[in-house]
C-alpha cells in the first residue's frame, strides 16, 4: 500500500518513523511545501556556539506522551545528546509573572500555598479551597478563564492560568477551552459537582503504564524538562535522517495546491505534477487542510477551519553577563496590557558562557494584529522587545547578537468547542470513507510529546486498517 504524508514537521516526520515501525512494507513518501523540515521547529547556531530557539525548546518527561516521546529518543540512539534541567534547579522550581509593576516568583513547594504571595491578595490554599464552596454549572464546554473564575477566584484565573495559557499556545484563557489544559477537572465537576469530590472519588484510579528504559532514568533522575546539547531541532533532524536510510523519500518546495479525496482514492496535485497514494496522512495545519478540501467537502473544510491559529513574533537576544534572578523565565497576564506574553532566561535554563546572557521574548499571540498590524518590520519588533525588557526587568544595555522571527499562524486555537468540532471531523472522514488520517498540533495537543503521540496513532491506525484488509 501507498501513503503520501503532507507535511514534514515533527508530526509529519514521527508519521513516517511510526509507519515504517509498524509495516516496514509500506511505500512511503513525505511531501512539504517549504524548502526544510522540521516545522516551527528551529534552532540556530551563532558562530560563538549560542543557540537561538525560535520554536519550542524544551519537552516534559512525564506522562504517557512524555514516556512515549523519550522511548522514541531512545530508539534514535539520541540519549547521550539530551540535556537535562533538574528538578531542584534554578530553571525548574523558578517561575514567575510580572504583574502590578514587578516580577514575582510562583509558589514552588507545598509550603508556599500556605504563603500570601503577590500578586495573589491570599495565601493558595484559600482559593483551592473555594471549590468545595462553589456551586457547579451543567455546561458541554465553556473557557478554561471562567471555569477557573468560577471554581477557584479571579486572581488564580487572572494571574495563573491566564498567563500559562500565554505561555502554552500564546492564547487568550478566555476563548480557550477548559478540555485544552484541565478536561480531568472539569469532567470531575460535571460528574460530581466538584473538582476536590471528583478527586476522592478516583484517588486510586490513577492510570499507570510502564515506562520506557530513559523514561525511569528520568524518573529516578527527576528531570524537570529537557532538551539537546545542540538545540531542539536535533530531534526532528534525527528522524529525518532514520526515514530517509530506510528508503523514504522527501520531496521538498512540494506544496499541494489542489487535493480530491473519495472513497479508496487520493490524488494530490503538487504545481504540475499529480501523485495518487492509497491513503493520505495529514500533518499540516488543519486551516491549509481546509482550503484544500473546500470545494470537494465544504462541511468538512467548515469544520476544520473552526480550528484557527496565531501568530507569534519571537525575537532572540543576547547580552554581555547581565544580573537576573535565576529561574526559567517569566509571563505576563493579559491584564497588564503589554504586548510581550513573555520572556525565557534561555541562559538560566541551558548555561552558554559566564560572559553571555540570553534571553527569549514572546509577542503577540491572539493580540497579534491588534499590536501589530499584519506586517510589522523587524525593527519594529526588535525595539518593542527592548522597551519592555527595559520595563518589566531594568534591561538597558543593547543586544550584541539578535534574530526577529514571526512564525505566522504557528500555534492552534484550541476554543470553547474544539472536542466536538474533532469528533464531526473524523465522523465526516469516517462516514465518507475517506482514506485520510489525521495528525498534528491541531486537534489532540499542541505541545512536542502530543504531536509525536498523535502522530504514532495516525500510523497505526493506518496499519491497523491495512490489516483489516487482508
Amino acid at each position: 500500500m501507498s501513503v503520501a504524508i503532507l507535511g514534514g514537521g515533527l508530526s509529519g516526520l514521527s508519521a513516517a518513523y511510526y509507519l515504517l515501525k509498524s509495516n516496514g512494507k509500506l511505500s512511503i513518501r513525505i511531501l512539504e511545501g517549504s524548502s526544510r523540515l522540521g516545522g516551527w521547529i528551529r534552532s540556530n547556531k551563532l558562530d560563538n556556539g549560542v543557540i537561538f530557539e525560535e520554536g519550542p525548546r524544551t519537552i516534559r518527561p512525564r506522562g504517557l506522551a512524555g514516556d512515549n516521546t523519550l522511548s522514541l529518543v531512545q530508539d534514535l540512539g539520541l540519549e547521550d545528546r539530551i540535556t537535562p534541567i533538574y528538578a531542584h534547579q534554578p530553571a525548574a522550581k523558578n517561575r514567575m509573572v510580572y504583574a502590578k509593576g514587578k516580577l514575582h516568583s510562583l509558589p514552588s513547594s507545598f509550603g508556599g500555598l500556605f504563603k500570601t504571595t503577590p500578586p495573589f491578595s491570599k495565601p493558595l490554599i484559600m482559593y483551592l479551597l473555594n471549590d468545595i464552596i462553589a456551586s457547579s454549572k451543567r455546561v458541554e464546554d465553556e473557557s478554561i478563564y471562567d471555569f477557573v473564575n468560577r471554581r477557584f477566584g479571579q486572581d488564580l484565573a487572572d494571574y495563573l492560568i491566564s498567563p500559562l495559557i500565554c505561555g502554552i499556545c500564546a492564547g487568550d484563557s478566555k476563548e480557550i477551552s477548559v478540555n485544552f489544559l484541565m478536561k480531568g477537572l472539569f469532567e470531575y465537576e460535571q460528574k460530581y459537582g466538584s473538582i476536590y469530590k471528583g478527586l476522592v472519588r478516583n484517588l486510586f484510579n490513577v492510570e499507570k503504564h510502564e515506562l520506557s528504559e530513559l523514561g525511569v532514568k528520568a524518573k529516578r533522575e527527576k528531570w524537570s524538562v529537557y532538551s539537546f546539547k545542540t538545540g531542539l531541532e536535533t530531534l526532528p533532524k534525527t528522524i529525518e535522517s532514520h526515514v530517509r536510510s530506510r528508503g523514504v523519500p522527501i520531496e521538498l518546495n512540494s506544496k499541494c495546491t489542489k487535493l480530491q479525496l473519495s472513497p479508496n482514492n487520493v490524488q494530490i496535485q503538487l504545481g504540475n505534477k499529480m501523485v495518487a497514494p492509497e491513503h493520505l496522512i495529514s500533518s499540516i495545519s488543519s486551516q491549509e487542510l481546509s482550503r484544500l478540501v473546500r470545494d470537494q467537502h465544504p462541511v468538512l473544510s467548515d469544520l476544520l477551519g473552526n480550528i484557527r491559529n496565531v501568530t507569534v513574533a519571537v525575537i532572540n537576544l543576547q547580552f554581555g553577563n547581565l544580573r537576573l534572578r535565576e529561574g526559567f523565565g517569566f509571563l505576563v497576564p493579559p491584564k497588564e496590557r503589554l504586548p510581550v506574553l513573555g520572556v525565557i532566561f534561555d541562559s538560566c535554563c541551558f548555561p552558554c558562557g559566564d560572559d553571555r546572557t540570553v534571553l527569549t521574548v514572546m509577542m503577540g499571540g491572539a493580540w497579534f494584529g491588534r499590536l501589530f498590524g499584519d506586517d510589522p518590520g523587524e525593527e519594529e519588533l526588535l525595539s518593542t522587545a527592548q522597551k519592555y525588557l527595559k520595563v518589566t526587568m531594568g534591561v538597558e544595555e543593547a543586544p550584541r547578537e539578535w534574530k526577529v522571527s514571526v512564525l505566522r499562524d504557528c500555534i492552534p486555537q484550541y476554543t470553547v468547542g474544539h472536542d466536538g468540532w474533532v469528533r464531526e471531523i473524523y465522523r465526516y472522514i469516517e462516514a465518507n470513507r475517506l482514506p485520510l488520517t489525521l495528525c498534528g498540533s491541531s486537534y489532540h495537543g499542541v505541545g512536542v510529546n502530543d504531536v509525536i503521540y498523535s502522530s504514532r496513532n495516525a500510523a497505526e491506525s493506518v496499519c491497523k486498517s491495512i490489516n483489516a484488509m487482508k
